[in-house]
């Protein structure tokens, strides 16, 4: 695919290169696998959403943003848990979808679960580069979820999973660390990045309490608002916004140019 925003995508091999009827084009940058999923009328501008995790799950959200135009992007860099070194492959597929390819520089951000631990690290990184996170009973602070370190149970494998991702010598060290996504919400917010939260109040294994909940309050504190959408009764499954036609419009109203 060349920079010109009404140029096709040249499409690798893929079993019948199509999703929920949308074309689909996979490709590899380095180690990591790209998948790309092209509306079938795009708007202006190569509009994309950069889902972080789990990409086809709980598709809805998708499906409506690439009905009205939008283009559906994802680099899988394993469970990595938004690790530096996942941050610096993110750097490396942001460079190629928006210098190589053309795409819009300010892509919405899509984090479910853990997702919200990738998007919230890359755009504090990066705020100048983001139009919009939305997150979704998303993980913000890892000592909720693996770590297990409050009402939740945690997970003890993906723990020592992310200790090993991170490089922390120890639990204490990873306990310590300042810098999780309830720690740098500052230059999010001063780059005037909405955010929006759909989240269960039922969450069993990522308690909003200590996720979602502290991410308004310290946007709050910060002179921002976080957009909620509460899922009364609902747990850490489904993902995804219970009316996903009026989600998209509010994203659409809200999503920086």
């Amino acid at each position: 695919m060349t920079n010109n925003s009404n140029a096709t995508m040249a499409c690798p091999a893929f079993p019948d290169n199509m999703y929920h009827g949308y074309r689909r084009h996979d490709f590899q940058i380095g180690e990591n696998s790209i998948t790309v999923i092209e509306p079938h009328a795009a708007i202006p501008g190569r509009r994309w959403v950069w889902r972080a995790e789990f990409f086809g799950a709980f598709p809805a959200f998708n499906l409506e943003m690439l009905q009205r135009g939008w283009w559906i992007a994802y680099m899988n860099v394993g469970n990595t848990f938004g690790c530096p070194s996942a941050m610096a492959r993110f750097d490396v597929f942001y460079q190629e979808m928006t210098e190589k390819y053309g795409f819009h520089k300010k892509p919405i951000l899509e984090g479910l679960s853990r997702g919200g631990l990738y998007v919230y690290n890359w755009a504090a990184q990066n705020p100048e580069s983001v139009g919009m996170i939305y997150a979704d009973n998303p993980v913000c602070d890892f000592k909720s979820w693996p770590g297990g370190q409050g009402m939740g149970p945690g997970s003890k494998g993906d723990w020592e999973a992310l200790l090993k991702c991170y490089g922390f010598e120890s639990e204490e060290e990873a306990l310590a660390w300042p810098s999780n996504p309830v720690d740098q919400l500052a230059p999010i917010i001063a780059a005037g990045i909405p955010l929006v939260h759909s989240y269960g109040d039922a969450d069993e294994v990522v308690p909003y309490q200590e996720n979602t909940q502290v991410i308004a309050e310290r946007a709050e504190a910060l002179g921002a608002q976080v957009q909620l959408y509460r899922k009364p009764g609902c747990r850490h499954h489904p993902h995804g916004p219970e009316d996903p036609v009026a989600f998209s419009d509010w994203v659409l109203a809200n999503v920086l140019n």
